[in-house]
């Protein structure tokens, strides 16, 4: 029987844990970069990491300028932020989602091609000929 948690499915719920909460990425992506053997999939975590940072950080930022929003009411100003968290919401729904069918299909890496880090193999002249 095939085992149902492969390096994708792992790849997958990595990124759907990154966009449900970052605490529940702290929690997956954590135990992954902690415990497991698997470089690809520590990288994965890692990129997943970045990128929950980074939408982190415009959360934060709109977060920011929504309270000193409201110590002086500008309508055009309230307008703009909320237009620009409908697009982030947007931004971050489809990253994600990207993500995940990535992670899902394979991630991109062809058949035939030595993983990043492992030294392709190559062709040298044999021991016995002589060099001219």
């Amino acid at each position: 029987m095939k085992e149902f948690w492969t390096k994708n499915w792992k790849k997958a719920l990595l990124w759907l844990s990154g966009y449900l909460s970052i605490i529940a990425f702290a929690v997956v992506g954590g135990y992954i970069i902690v415990r497991s053997e698997d470089q690809d999939l520590r990288r994965s975590a890692k990129t997943c990491f970045i990128v929950v940072l980074i939408f982190a950080a415009i959360d934060a930022f709109v977060l920011i300028l929504n309270n000193i929003l409201g110590l002086s009411y500008s309508g055009g100003f309230a307008d703009f932020l909320r237009w620009f968290d409908f697009f982030e919401t947007l931004a971050r729904v489809a990253v994600f989602a990207v993500f995940t069918v990535m992670a899902l299909v394979g991630g991109g890496q062809r058949a035939g091609q030595p993983e990043q880090g492992t030294p392709a193999k190559e062709e040298t002249e044999s021991e016995d000929q002589p060099k001219e």
